[in-house]
C-alpha cells in the first residue's frame, strides 16, 4: 500500500471519528434519564420517551464500538500493521479495506467467525 493510499485512509478514518463525535454530542438529550413524573408526562409519552432513550443508548454503544475499531485501525497505520489480518497475518484485500477501512481481518478469517 502506497503512502498516498495510507494518507487517504487515515483522512477517511479521522473524518468518520469527527462524525461519531458530532452524533454523540447531538444525541445527549435522548440518552438522558426519563422523568417518571405523572403530572408532567402522560403514560404513552413516557413509554415513547423510554423507547427513544433505549434506542439512543443502543446507538451510542454502536458508536463506541465503531470508534474503538477506527482508533485501532489508526494505530495499525502508525505501526505498519495496517492491511494485514490480525488473525492469520495475511494481507487484507484492497476492496475489503476500501469498503471498511477499519476492518482488522481478512475475508477468510471473518468468515470463520474469529
Amino acid at each position: 500500500m502506497s503512502s498516498g493510499e495510507k494518507d487517504a485512509i487515515t483522512a477517511r478514518l479521522k473524518v468518520r471519528l469527527a462524525e461519531l463525535d458530532e452524533a454523540h454530542a447531538s444525541s445527549g438529550d435522548y440518552r438522558a434519564p426519563v422523568t417518571l413524573d405523572q403530572q408532567s408526562v402522560g403514560r404513552v409519552s413516557r413509554v415513547d420517551a423510554l423507547q427513544m432513550q433505549a434506542m439512543a443508548q443502543a446507538q451510542e454503544r454502536r458508536r463506541r464500538g465503531e470508534r474503538g475499531r477506527i482508533e485501532a485501525a489508526l494505530e495499525r497505520l502508525e505501526t505498519g500493521e495496517y492491511g494485514y489480518c490480525s488473525e492469520c497475518g495475511e494481507e487484507i484485500g484492497l476492496k475489503r479495506l476500501e469498503f471498511d477501512p477499519a476492518v482488522a481481518t481478512c475475508i477468510r478469517c471473518a468468515g470463520r467467525g474469529s
